[in-house]
């Protein structure tokens, strides 16, 4: 990959620019000076903001809208037959996957820090950032996920200092310049790719071993610790749940539903007291790895207690949406059995009479080899309610379908679809109705309702408050 191919580049177009991925690519472009288009195939909220930063956005992609760009960037869901990226490879124009594109952009910076992990980047990523911001650094980032203190998912400054997630699906991450690598944690996940944990963990060894200063890594998970094997010549620096690493908490209280405090120790050493309103342990290591970091490059911990006291969570993190006849409704990313369960576990630690968990399973791959994991941990709730599989990038050469996760849940909630038929906006929208009302119907006052899931489960959420609103 040539780092310079950006030289001499004024008009780049993204082709799927609404992606949670391309969003905030073309927030750090777009303030970097570049003229931007962009297309997609419907209409969202983050297209409305594209637009507001005055960037042209086609909706359908067609050859012709690819007229003038020098630089053409695409995801990695855009389908090969795809026709503006046929144009686009015939066309003699550069053409770069999104990776690549944010690969390039990580090597301008002195202080990339690149946080990686099976589990919890964006969450993670967004408290750094946060921290930054409010220690008054005109810092870069990108975010998977929307952050309110910097208007989005990403931002342009002027520092030398990028904070940026970066997922290891199909090795996206060893593109990447890291200066500081943070690893939340290592897990089974992409194994249509990966194929074995053995895989992802030598991965996520030679994303160690890309990085050129310090390594913040969980010292409480194993499977971390592992991929430091053989990885020399950088600091370590260790996050975790008790004094055999150097960042650690004590004396963790739950102060109320939404509100967890803790002392923050480094090397036995008390360094104040953090509160997070955020919910779940697993925010706990979250923010102690955000608070490595921001110490790493310099920040004092007054402005790290303050950023982190501010932070409310990113866009589909445990985000309350609304509140309604008694109910709350919280719509939540968790896509894999590990964040489930996180963020299920914390959910029933909480003063609701019930928690109906609402999970729309993503991907045929993921959903057929971790099958057994999703029906062990959404047993945790006391109703889960199933949608359709959104299949996304894939087609459904498993076999699979809602159904044979439903069968291995006792008495959950789902409803059966014809497995031959075309998938459409309209049979989903109609699924999507079919859970609302069930929920509308039978959640009581008093009750939490959670939808989960890193498609469009979020929709269901919406659904939910506007009837129980107009009942």
């Amino acid at each position: 990959m040539d780092i310079n191919i950006l030289n001499g580049k004024k008009h780049i177009h993204f082709i799927g620019i609404g992606g949670s991925g391309m969003y905030p690519l073309a927030q750090i472009l777009h303030g970097q000076g570049y003229y931007l288009t962009g297309s997609d195939n419907n209409e969202t909220e983050t297209l409305d903001a594209v637009r507001k930063m005055g960037i042209p956005v086609y909706i359908g992609q067609r050859a012709e809208n690819i007229e003038g760009a020098d630089l053409i960037v695409h995801t990695a869901a855009i389908m090969a037959d795809n026709p503006e990226l046929v144009a686009a490879k015939a066309s003699g124009v550069p053409v770069l996957e999104r990776a690549d594109l944010l690969g390039i952009v990580t090597s301008w910076y002195e202080n990339a820090i690149c946080v990686s992990g099976t589990h919890g980047k964006t969450s993670t990523t967004s408290m750094i950032t946060q921290i930054l911001y409010t220690a008054g650094i005109d810092l870069s980032a990108y975010i998977g996920g929307k952050l309110p203190c910097i208007g989005g998912s990403g931002i342009a400054g002027k520092s030398d200092i990028l904070v940026c997630e970066s997922c290891e699906f199909e090795d996206h991450f060893l593109k990447f310049f890291p200066d500081i690598a943070v690893v939340l944690n290592v897990d089974a996940d992409h194994l249509d790719y990966f194929g074995s944990l053995e895989n992802i963990i030598k991965s996520f060894r030679k994303f160690n071993g890309n990085t050129t200063k310090c390594i913040i890594i969980n010292g409480s998970d194993e499977n971390s610790m592992k991929s430091l094997e053989g990885v020399d010549g950088k600091e370590i620096i260790t996050f975790g749940k008790d004094s055999s690493c150097d960042y650690y908490p004590e004396n963790i209280r739950h102060e109320n539903d939404l509100l967890t405090t803790y002392d923050a120790m480094y090397k036995g050493e008390k360094l104040g007291t953090i509160s997070l309103n955020v919910v779940g342990v697993h925010n706990v290591l979250n923010s102690l790895a955000a608070i490595a970091a921001a110490r790493y490059v310099g920040v004092g911990f007054e402005f790290i207690q303050k950023g982190l006291s501010d932070f409310r969570g990113a866009k589909r993190r445990f985000e309350k949406l609304g509140y309604e006849k008694g109910i709350t409704v919280v719509d939540d990313y968790a896509h894999h059995p590990t964040e489930l369960k996180a963020v299920l576990t914390a959910a029933m630690d909480m003063s609701f009479n019930k928690v109906w968990a609402v999970f729309q399973p993503f991907t045929f791959s993921r959903t057929k080899l971790l099958l057994d994991d999703f029906a062990e941990v959404l047993q945790i709730p006391d109703h889960a309610v199933l949608t359709d599989i959104m299949g996304s990038r894939e087609k459904n050469t498993y076999g699979i379908f809602t159904r044979h996760l439903a069968e291995k849940l006792p008495d959950c909630i789902w409803f059966p679809q014809d497995e031959e038929a075309e998938w459409t906006d309209e049979r989903k929208y109609f699924n999507f109705q079919q859970v609302c009302d069930y929920i509308c119907e039978n959640a009581q006052e008093g009750d939490l309702v959670i939808t989960l899931g890193c498609g469009d489960a979020y929709k269901i959420a919406k659904m939910v408050l506007k009837k129980l609103a107009e009942n």
